[in-house]
C-alpha cells in the first residue's frame, strides 16, 4: 500500500514538473497543491 502512494505521488509530482516551463510556474503549481491539500484538511 505505501509502495503504491509513494509511487502515485511520484507520478504527480513528474507530470507537474512536466507541465510547468519555469521556476515561476513551479511555484504556482506548488502553491495551488499547497492550496488544496489546506482546503482538503479543513
Amino acid at each position: 500500500m505505501l509502495k503504491r502512494f509513494v509511487s502515485l505521488i511520484a507520478a504527480v509530482a513528474l507530470m507537474a514538473l512536466a507541465g510547468c516551463n519555469t521556476v515561476h510556474g513551479l511555484g504556482q503549481d506548488i502553491q495551488r497543491a499547497g492550496g488544496a491539500i489546506s482546503g482538503a484538511a479543513k
